[in-house]
């Protein structure tokens, strides 16, 4: 997976997408959803990189399959909150 940490005002944001989808664009119903190399680009780790990353985020935003798929089993994302967009997931995480 591909994951980038960047500190923001409101703490750490967290992108993690699947290789496959970084520089696609998914379009269904009225959602655009466009995984640029400059919001989701990163450094390509396992999962347990991507597992403390996301312990650790205030936000994150998840896009792929795999990459969502591994937030629900980590009790990160709820999956009746994941997106399916096109032939991809996305799911946003926001630690109150």
């Amino acid at each position: 997976m591909i994951l980038s940490e960047r500190r923001t005002e409101r703490g750490l944001l967290v992108t993690v997408c699947d290789p496959a989808v970084l520089g696609e664009t998914f379009e269904d119903d009225g959602i655009s959803l466009a995984v640029t190399e400059d919001f989701y680009g990163g450094e390509t780790v396992e999962t347990e990189a991507v597992v403390d990353a996301l312990s650790r985020a205030s936000i994150a935003n998840l896009v792929g399959t795999e990459t969502v798929e591994l937030a629900i089993e980590e009790g990160f994302v709820d999956e009746s909150n994941v997106l399916e967009v096109e032939q991809t997931l996305h799911a946003q995480y926001l630690q109150l």
